[in-house]
C-alpha cells in the first residue's frame, strides 16, 4: 500500500510494509538524503499523534524523517487472535518484540541505522531498541517516559482517566479524548480542544481497537525494567520531560538519564504528558542538537 498526500506544509507518503513478521504502516517526510529519524509513539497512539506540522519542522532541519502505527495500533497488524490479556496473565508480546518491529521497519526502509525518538510508551520501545540493537542507533531521545513503570507510577487521576470504558462510537471517542488530555495534558499550556477532538476522529477511523491498546499495556507491564542495561549503553541521549506530568512523573526521566551514561536532561514547567504546540521550537532544536552531533 502507498499513498501520497499533500497539505499546506509538506508532502508526506503512506506505506505498509512486511517487517518482523508483521505489516507496518509508516509515512516519511523530508528529503531521503537526510539524517533517518525514526519516531516511535506511545500506548494506544497512532502515528498521527506525531502532529504532521511537527515532522515537518524536524524535517526542515535536515532529518529524513518516518513515523509508523506499532503492532496492535493504527493500520499496522493487531493481534486480535490473542485476546484480551487477563489481570496478572502473560502478555502476548513484550517491548522487546516491539522494539524489533522498529529494526524490521528499518530493515525494509534500508537504513543501516538511525535517530530514535520515542514518547511515552515509544521511549520505553526506544531505549529497549537501543539495548538490543546499540548499532543501529545514532543516537537515542525519550520523551515523557521511563525505564520501568514501577520507577514513577502515575497519579490516581491520571490512571483513572487512562482506564476509562471504551467509548461507544466516534463522537463519545472524540468528547472521551478530551476529558483524558484535561486530566493528563500540560497544565501550564492551553488545551486545543478541538485539535484533540478532530485528531481522535482520525484516530477513530483509521482504527478503533481497545483490546489492542490492553495488550500493549500488558507489554509495558511484563516487560523488564531497563535501568541496568541502559547503563551499558554508548550512544548520544537526550531525555525531555514534563514537570507536570501525571501520568509518567518527572521521577521517569530523572531516573532515565541516570541510568545512559552522559544523557542530557531537559525539563520543562507546565508540561504534562503531551507535547505543547509552544515547545515544539524547543523539542527541535533540543533533538537537532543531538543528531548533529
Amino acid at each position: 500500500m502507498r499513498d501520497e498526500y499533500q497539505n499546506d506544509i509538506l508532502v508526506f507518503v503512506t506505506t505498509s510494509v512486511a517487517a518482523n513478521g508483521i505489516d507496518i504502516t509508516y509515512e516519511s517526510f523530508g528529503s531521503p538524503e537526510g539524517r533517518p529519524l525514526l519516531l516511535i509513539m506511545g500506548l494506544g497512539a497512532q502515528m498521527i499523534q506525531w502532529d504532521e506540522e511537527f515532522c515537518g519542522l524536524l524535517a526542515e532541519q535536515g532529518h529524513h524523517v518516518v513515523r509508523f502505527d506499532n503492532r496492535d495500533a493504527g493500520l499496522s497488524t493487531h493481534f486480535h487472535d490473542a485476546g484480551v490479556p487477563g489481570r496478572g496473565g502473560p502478555a502476548p508480546y513484550l517491548l522487546e518484540d516491539m522494539a524489533d518491529d522498529a529494526a524490521g521497519l528499518m530493515d525494509a526502509l534500508g537504513w543501516t541505522a538511525a535517530h530514535v525518538v520515542g514518547a511515552s510508551m515509544g521511549g520505553m520501545i526506544a531505549q529497549a531498541f537501543a539495548i538490543r540493537h546499540p548499532d543501529r542507533v545514532l543516537s537515542l531521545t525519550s520523551i515523557m517516559s521511563t525505564p520501568g513503570p514501577a520507577v514513577a507510577p502515575p497519579s490516581q487521576a491520571a490512571m483513572a482517566a487512562l482506564m476509562s470504558p471504551p467509548p461507544a462510537d466516534r463522537a463519545a471517542a472524540m468528547e472521551q479524548s478530551v476529558r483524558t488530555w484535561s486530566v493528563i495534558g500540560s497544565p501550564g499550556y492551553e488545551l486545543d480542544a478541538e485539535l484533540i477532538k478532530e485528531r481522535a476522529g482520525r484516530a477513530y477511523d483509521r482504527c478503533f481497537d481497545p483490546a489492542g491498546t490492553a495488550r500493549q499495556l500488558a507489554a509495558i507491564n511484563g516487560s523488564p525494567d531497563r535501568r541496568e542495561k541502559l547503563a551499558g549503553l554508548h550512544v548520544p541521549a537526550l531525555v525531555l520531560h514534563g514537570e507536570a506530568d501525571p501520568l509518567v512523573p518527572p521521577a521517569g526521566g530523572q531516573a532515565t538519564a541516570e541510568a545512559i551514561p552522559g544523557a542530557r536532561l531537559v525539563t520543562y514547567p507546565g508540561m504534562g504528558h503531551d507535547l505543547p504546540r509552544a515547545l515544539w521550537p524547543d523539542f527541535v532544536a533540543e533533538i537537532t542538537k543531538l543528531t548533529k552531533g
